[in-house]
């Protein structure tokens, strides 16, 4: 049911797909036609890293444990073509978790590798009232940044990897898992996607059919809106009692830049967003110095992020991101700058109360796939580094004892500094489905109190469950001159996007709908995938146009009343410095 009042809901047109019939396989092929391996890693990014480096040093000391797993011990499955091309994160890190796993490397180490930018000295935090005033306020306690440290997880992921594969690990990139195979109730592995169909699922020249791939244990480290992870949460009743996962858009730029930044920034609105509790419009921005030691090169990571609870379906975070960049403050730090970087991608925004339970049986999720980001701080690489290392721990453990139960994974994390984190702002966000206005007071004491109070446990409400109308967000957004601002589709272009033009469709959404969703997801997709006919009526169902070579895998139309599914192997962005 749809809340807010008017427009149209997009839960009431869901997508079409049979999740359970199309992402669950119920038996595993023959053995001389499947793979074997001991872990089988879904997701090459910092949480799926994490753990393939964690297990291969604890396997490293045990070679009885590490023979019982055969010839691939560690198999990461990566669709990108390389690990790292598909993430995408603000970030600004603390560091703890990263010098746990790679103990012998200093900070100094981290930037000569290349994906770290410097440590956090400075930092402010604005109130914009207006597209022309600024408000300095002091840092609010989840906005304390000294001593952390700036990175780009795409290079890091990439560190990752050379470190995994180093130490044992087989990845196989540019490789969808497309399906999660579920035999006597446990995970028994996964099965890659095909390769090379055409639009129509045709065999193409040069065809190669999927494999499965069996494993001892399974991790499904996919990141936001994982395909697996959704089946996997459905299938063994993951979220029973949790609070529904809302989800958040961010977009990011990276710019060369003529003058060194000194500090960390954030602001908190409520410029460039509507006041009116009837737009539902909350979001943040942040400008971060990056210093790139091996170029000496000055960068700045700059980006917007939206909650995906709007109602207004003429809210773009893209367009939001060129509209902050008009402020005095912004152009102060950009102007005579080069943009070198862009990116997009949904993050799951619903904390404690709506993370899954993390454990099943022969499966664990990690990283953002369990929901492990706090909105309120702006973290989520840290936590994702501890959860793959608190997997592979427990996993390590299970296997070593000949057992395929990782419950004490879930344990694990909720005793951990990031269980404690994430709990003390369990009802700090839920309060701004109200409205900024309504809603900030009880956010603030939610953060004074370390979410004592509001006492309880707050609800979440479905983002795909607000009522969208057509409203008048878009009116304010600059036109694109193609070197301070920029259009959708140039972005997409310098993401080095590889997705062939003639690859089957992987994004499932309703092709006729109601206006109000159709302008809905057409502005809301960074990458300009959703197209609305230039004769389709003002008024009523239009059909829609999906551009899906132009995905960058963001994500976000699942929040909205779609879906994206896994693309062919080696689609999508080849991300670099996000």
């Amino acid at each position: 049911m749809a809340h807010g009042a008017g427009g149209t809901s997009p839960a009431d047109y869901p997508p079409p797909i049979d999740t359970q019939r199309e992402l669950i396989k119920h038996e595993l092929d023959s053995e001389d036609e499947r793979i074997e391996v001991g872990v089988a890693i879904v997701g090459g990014g910092t949480a799926g890293l994490a753990c393939a480096n964690r297990l291969l040093a604890l396997l490293a000391d045990d070679p009885e444990t590490l023979e019982r797993l055969g010839e691939v011990p560690v198999c990461v499955i990566e669709k990108a073509k390389v690990c790292g091309g598909h993430s995408l994160s603000g970030a600004v890190m603390r560091p703890g978790p990263l010098q746990e796993l790679f103990p012998e490397l200093s900070r100094e180490d981290w930037r000569a590798a290349g994906f770290a930018f410097g440590e956090v000295t400075k930092e402010a935090v604005y109130m914009l009232p207006s597209a022309r005033t600024k408000l300095r306020i002091p840092p609010p306690p989840p906005f304390r940044n000294h001593g952390n440290e700036v990175i780009s997880v795409a290079a890091l992921a990439r560190y990752q990897q050379t470190r995994a594969e180093e130490a044992g690990a087989y990845v196989l990139s540019e490789t969808a898992a497309t399906q999660l195979i579920v035999s006597e109730r446990a995970v028994v592995g996964v099965r890659s996607g095909d390769k090379g169909r055409g639009r129509q699922g045709e065999q193409l020249p040069g065809f190669a059919a999927g494999t499965d791939i069996k494993a001892q244990a399974t991790v499904l480290a996919e990141g936001s809106w994982g395909s697996l992870t959704g089946a996997a949460i459905r299938e063994f009743a993951l979220a029973e009692g949790r609070e529904p996962q809302v989800w958040e858009l961010g977009v990011k730029e990276v710019w060369k830049v003529a003058k060194p930044l000194d500090r960390v920034i954030h602001t908190i609105g409520p410029w460039p967003l509507h006041l009116s509790a009837r737009y539902g419009q909350i979001g943040g921005t942040w400008i971060y110095p990056m210093k790139d030691h091996k170029t000496g090169d000055d960068l700045v990571s700059i980006g917007f992020v939206v909650d995906l609870d709007y109602a207004d379906a003429t809210t773009s975070a893209h367009d939001l991101l060129q509209l902050f960049k008009q402020h005095p403050l912004v152009k102060g730090i950009l102007e005579g700058g080069e943009r070198v970087g862009w990116g997009a991608k949904a993050l799951p925004g619903g904390g404690w109360w709506s993370m899954p339970k993390l454990a099943m049986p022969g499966a664990v999720l990690v990283g953002d796939a369990g929901g492990l980001v706090d909105t309120v701080a702006l973290k989520g690489v840290h936590h994702a580094l501890r959860s793959g290392m608190l997997a592979a721990e427990a996993i390590y453990e299970a296997l070593k004892r000949g057992s395929s139960s990782f419950e004490a994974y879930d344990e694990a994390l909720a005793a951990s500094p990031s269980g404690d984190e994430l709990y003390r702002v369990r009802n700090t966000r839920q309060p701004f489905q109200r409205g900024f206005i309504r809603g900030a007071p009880l956010v603030n004491l939610g953060i004074a109190t370390k979410g004592r109070l509001p006492p309880g446990r707050l609800a979440w409400e479905r983002n795909d469950e607000r009522a969208m109308f057509v409203g008048k967000t878009a009116k304010r957004y600059p036109k694109p001159d193609g070197k301070y601002t920029f259009d959708k589709l140039s972005s997409v272009y310098i993401t080095g996007n590889v997705t062939r033009d003639d690859a089957p469709n992987h994004i499932r959404v309703r092709k006729s709908v109601p206006r109000e969703l159709a302008e809905t997801w057409r502005w809301m997709c960074p990458a300009g995938v959703y197209e609305i006919p230039e004769d389709a009526p003002s008024h009523g169902d239009v059909d829609v146009i999906v551009n899906y070579t132009n995905c960058v895998q963001c994500g976000a139309i699942t929040a909205k009343g779609g879906r994206l599914t896994t693309p062919e192997g080696g689609d999508g962005p080849l991300y670099q410095l996000t």
